[in-house]
């Protein structure tokens, strides 16, 4: 069978009128009548990239978007603490790191979950704004259909010309058992807009309102999650520390002007009071 979902993964096989194959990088089986967690489809990118298997296109560029080689759980989560050689941070459900990085003797006592995701895209120049009623229908009919999200989890589509917003929310406790989940949706969604779609054998999103295609410039993605992050003031330091320069740099170049200024004007005032007492005293004789 095909794995019309995911791409990345390899042995499928039919198995109780399904098609079940194994995810690449972690050997998990996955289910390809919904979608595959986000965990899982970073560790396949990540192994792809190492071995070379990927397909890239000509135009590629690296992908900076905090790719990294996951730990999941056997259901397809990511676990709480990641890490890189002796560097270990936390996670949220989306796998965005929410703590400052740390050794290994890092305690990451639960996976916190990301119940807000926010979607901001950009589309290009236009001679008029998009229908706004249509541009939200476009969405909310991908997200749930291509997706397989409900849209009560849609929370709203917004659009600011130039700019659309989509909010996606799920607590815990709203998530349905094998329903799909948020972070997995706006994973692929981020994919699928930036022409990497991870569905087989398919192009992308094809971004049309009312017949139209709209190209979109850039598409950011924000996690919100229900425990605030854990970010410290150290690493701050650096910047804090070059901008406390230059402050310091301004202010001393500020008054070694004032002084030189004051110095030029004070000798000519001394001049110009000098030339003054001359004339006074020639005025008398």
């Amino acid at each position: 069978c095909v794995c019309e979902k995911n791409k990345r993964v390899t042995n499928c096989r039919v198995e109780e009128g399904r098609c079940r194959c194994d995810a690449i990088g972690s050997g998990v089986t996955v289910d390809c009548s919904t979608l595959t967690s986000k965990c899982l489809l970073m560790k396949a990118e990540v192994t792809g990239s190492k071995s070379g298997r990927r397909e890239k296109p000509k135009d590629a560029i690296e992908d900076t978007d905090g790719l990294y080689d996951p730990e999941c759980e056997n259901s397809g989560a990511f676990k709480a603490k990641q890490c890189n050689g002796t560097t270990c941070w936390c996670v949220n459900t989306a796998g965005v790191r929410r703590t400052d990085k740390h050794d290994a003797d890092l305690k990451c006592n639960r996976l916190v979950r990301t119940t807000w995701i926010i979607i901001e895209m950009k589309h290009a120049e236009r001679n008029a704004p998009l229908n706004a009623e249509s541009l939200k229908k476009f969405f909310t009919d991908a997200i749930t259909s291509r997706y397989q999200l409900d849209d009560r989890y849609i929370s709203s589509v917004l659009y600011e010309n130039p700019y659309i917003t989509i909010d996606l929310k799920q607590n815990s406790s709203d998530k349905s058992f094998g329903g799909v989940d948020i972070a997995d949706v706006a994973y692929y969604f981020e994919k699928d807009v930036k022409g990497q779609s991870i569905f087989h054998n398919n192009p992308g999103l094809n971004v049309s309102i009312d017949n139209e295609e709209v190209k979109l410039e850039r598409t950011v993605v924000y996690y919100v999650d229900e425990i605030a992050p854990e970010f410290s003031m150290k690493s701050l330091t650096p910047g804090l520390i070059a901008v406390i320069v230059v402050v310091v740099i301004a202010i001393v170049a500020a008054i070694v002007v004032l002084v030189l200024t004051r110095r030029r004007k004070g000798k000519y005032v001394k001049a110009e009071v000098k030339e003054m007492n001359e004339m006074h005293r020639g005025l008398n004789a």
